[in-house]
């Protein structure tokens, strides 16, 4: 997306799906092989602690990640399987690395959306939920799930879905923030699943913590945490004002929007950008300052208020 130039962007990711790297001690990861526009290189799996170890985001519905995740613990006991939000590139492999470890799941709970659906909505296909999920412990925000030489603090961070949860570990600064903050490129907020209310106000929950070392869903570390969530916060409101900007020049629909802020964009993305421009309206429409006949939704024309 061609508007990025402001956040200071990282896709030098060089694992190799399979491999285990120890990226800090006490923190392993395994890449999927599961690449896609929306995905990066795959999704990223972690392993936390040693001997008694949590993994965080088993991935996808995929037996070879799954088999190269349990032989990177071999010899270990996998007794917490930690669930940032439930995305199909996300937690459906909970189900074979519970069963081959008897470990409890913990997450926020079953997949929703962040807001009911309209009348005039179809089902978002990009979606991707795990409808299927349900943990055997939920977790709220501010719990603290511990185990063997670590200790994880559930924090709340909606927007990208409504049960999204980041995983602090605050004795090293760590933070596990799942598909709310990457380094390789911004994370799809697409209502009704998304919310870019809720999106906002959990970036600025991150930016107040302490953590600092954020490790990511996709894509590699992100050093300097909170600096990187300021650049985000930055980078939403510049998307903002670009489609305020254009609603300046008269009523528009979504389309004509995104062809005029994403110039560029892969043409894969253009469903996934008309979502993210839909999230912001939503929140405008919310805030009174752009208008639109009846609901909010994906085929609505806009308007300033």
């Amino acid at each position: 997306m061609s508007d990025n130039d402001d956040v200071p962007f990282n896709r030098n990711f060089p694992l190799k799906p399979g491999i285990v790297e120890e990226v800090r001690p006490g923190v392993r990861r395994v890449l999927c092989n599961n690449p896609s526009p929306f995905t990066f290189t795959g999704t990223v799996s972690y392993i936390v602690g040693t001997g008694k170890v949590a993994i965080i985001d088993p991935g996808p519905d995929d037996a070879a990640h799954a088999a190269a995740l349990l032989d990177a613990v071999k010899g270990e006991t996998v007794t917490h399987i930690l669930v940032t939000h439930t995305h199909r590139d996300h937690s459906p492999n909970t189900g074979r690395i519970k069963q081959a470890t008897g470990a409890t799941v913990y997450a926020e709970g079953p997949h929703r959306a962040s807001r009911p659906r309209f009348e005039s909505e179809k089902h978002n296909p990009e979606s991707g939920s795990d409808r299927d999920f349900a943990p055997d412990v939920k977790v709220a925000h501010g719990d603290v799930i511990e185990g063997a030489g670590w200790r994880l603090e559930a924090v709340a961070t909606p927007g990208h879905t409504a049960n999204h949860l980041a995983f602090a570990w605050p004795e090293r600064k760590f933070n596990f923030v799942g598909d709310h903050v990457m380094g390789w490129s911004t994370s799809i907020v697409a209502p009704p699943d998304g919310s870019m209310i809720d999106y906002m106000d959990s970036l600025d929950r991150l930016a107040a913590r302490e953590e600092d070392l954020y490790f990511s869903g996709h894509g590699p570390e992100i050093p300097d945490g909170q600096r990187f969530v300021r650049f985000l916060i930055r980078h939403r409101k510049a998307r903002e004002a670009s489609i305020l900007h254009r609603l300046a020049k008269g009523e528009t629909d979504i389309p004509t929007m995104v062809r005029a802020i994403y110039i560029g964009i892969d043409p894969r993305l253009t469903t996934a950008a008309g979502y993210s421009v839909l999230a912001h309206l939503e929140d405008l429409v919310a805030r009174g300052v752009v208008a639109t006949d009846g609901d909010p939704v994906i085929g609505g024309t806009y308007r300033m208020a």
